[in-house]
């Protein structure tokens, strides 16, 4: 009866709310995956998989030239990234309040770091500054974004206690950031694991990080050596409390500073020839003044425009919500499978803590890299995209679903049994959990469009076709696409959450 009760004034309202948005949810998924294309084509998966296993159980960790560099590349990348992001996104939450700044943030975040490093390609080449500013753009709006809602949080009339006389920036700062200031803090320390993720991910379009031989090891078969750098790379995440401190950052920036591979130089003449003619449409490059656009050229960028809208644009979007919407389903499910796994209400100290091991595993590796190697196994179809977002995803929303749980006082009738679990602790976690699922949902689309790099149709694949035929315009165009979808799914997680309070998560 206990139990009963505290379920009942836990959720009075949100708990059916929730019922019916997960119904809608499956029903919608289900017919989703109907339209996917989840063929598995590899001819011998077990096979290649059983070799996978073997590489990771005998991994080769002097297989790889470089190594080391290539580690201390990962972390100087995400560290200068990171710092570069917030020197320009932390005064921006100051006034992010303004709509203009609200709506350029969102443009910038919409658009994933791959994709900023293609277009910075073009600029310098495979130069740190590359993958630096692909790093700090997004990273930037992120941290206006959710500073912003942190700082809104902290009490608005504690500044009257202060002195008389005390200037406005003290005001502020002690007023309401001081008060603020841990979540300021573990929110950029959580953000850096991301940078280290991000970081690795640049590797696959030629980034001197780990991501650049861990393709090259798996397209070649060397699973002994993946099989180290994904056991490397993991460590290097799952210990970050312990190297990552406070007092050594400064050491950390100078060493990246200092071993930063050598800048080649830029031509300010290429640059400029980029920006004036080739992320222009073919029949807007000849064009010097505003006066020589005739009706003609203007028919030609229409018709250009709705080709690229029929032809890319819409099946892009289609396959990208397609997949996106399935893979939060199946986040879902796992994320509701694996919470009994990993309760200490349910399981002993040793099965909590293999538990918690299989979730940094699957959280510390980056979704584009797990769609690669299911994709090895499975074939070129949506199907390991959609498993590798749901691992990935569902393992964070039970990590941090579980950090909640644990603190939960459950009645002196609750016995260690899943009838019980599902009776008294899970209705009291399940709103959280459906509102950081939807509040993920950004997030799984962001990355779902990437995945086009692996040749999987969604927006990124057609992106990334018109990188490599170098029609820069297109590509720019189809970016802004991916920026309007991600911001119109933003805002609708945002109705949908409806005032719930989750982690600020946005990575």
């Amino acid at each position: 009866m206990f139990a009963k009760t505290v379920a009942a004034k836990a959720v009075p309202y949100a708990l059916g709310y929730w019922q019916k948005m997960t119904i809608g949810l499956w029903l919608l998924a289900c017919g989703c995956f109907m339209l996917a294309d989840t063929e598995v084509i590899a001819l011998e998966p077990w096979s290649e998989l059983g070799r996978m296993l073997l590489g990771v159980l005998q991994p080769d960790f002097f297989a790889t030239e470089y190594l080391l560099e290539a580690l201390w590349q990962t972390v100087s990348f995400a560290l200068l990234g990171v710092c570069a992001g917030l020197l320009w996104g932390a005064p921006l939450a100051l006034v992010y309040h303004k709509p203009w700044v609200a709506a350029f943030c969102a443009f910038i975040r919409a658009i994933h770091e791959i994709f900023w490093a293609l277009l910075f390609l073009q600029l310098f080449g495979l130069s740190p500054v590359t993958g630096i500013l692909a790093i700090a753009l997004p990273f930037g709006a992120t941290f206006a974004r959710v500073f912003h809602d942190i700082i809104s949080l902290a009490p608005a009339d504690t500044g009257q206690n202060l002195p008389a006389g005390t200037d406005m920036l003290s005001r502020y700062v002690f007023g309401r950031i001081v008060h603020v200031s841990g979540q300021l803090q573990a929110y950029i320390r959580y953000r850096f694991e991301c940078a280290l993720r991000s970081s690795a991910v640049l590797g696959f379009v030629g980034m001197p990080t780990l991501g650049f031989y861990l393709e090259s090891a798996f397209k070649q078969g060397q699973y002994h050596q993946g099989g180290a750098l994904l056991i490397l790379f993991v460590l290097l995440i799952g210990s970050i409390s312990y190297w990552c401190r406070a007092r050594l950052l400064p050491l950390y920036l100078l060493l990246a500073l200092m071993f930063l591979p050598e800048l080649p130089a830029i031509d300010g003449h290429l640059i400029w020839r980029f920006l004036s003619q080739d992320i222009w449409p073919p029949m807007l490059q000849r064009v010097s003044h505003l006066e020589q656009l005739d009706l003609q050229r203007l028919n030609e960028l229409g018709r250009w425009l709705l080709t690229l809208l029929e032809k890319q644009a819409l099946p892009g979007i289609f396959a990208t919500l397609i997949l996106a919407l399935v893979a939060l389903a199946m986040t879902h499910v796992l994320t509701l499978l694996w919470l009994p796994l990993v309760s200490r209400q349910l399981r002993g100290k040793w099965t909590v803590f293999g538990g918690k091991a299989m979730l940094l595993v699957l959280r510390s590796l980056p979704e584009y890299l797990l769609a690669f190697v299911l994709m090895l196994l499975l074939g070129p179809s949506m199907l390991p995209a959609m498993l590798a977002l749901a691992l990935h995803n569902a393992a964070l929303l039970t990590f941090l679903t579980t950090r909640q749980s644990d603190k939960l006082v459950v009645s002196a009738q609750f016995s260690p049994k899943l009838d019980n679990y599902f009776y008294e602790i899970l209705p009291r976690l399940y709103p959280g959990v459906m509102a950081l699922l939807f509040y993920r949902f950004e997030v799984i689309l962001r990355e779902t469009a990437i995945f086009g790099m692996l040749g999987i149709a969604t927006l990124g694949f057609y992106i990334d076709s018109q990188f490599a035929e170098i029609r820069f315009a297109g590509a720019l165009v189809l970016m802004c696409f991916t920026a309007m979808m991600n911001i119109g799914v933003d805002a609708l997680g945002r109705k949908i959450l409806k005032g719930q309070k989750v982690p600020l998560l946005g990575c």
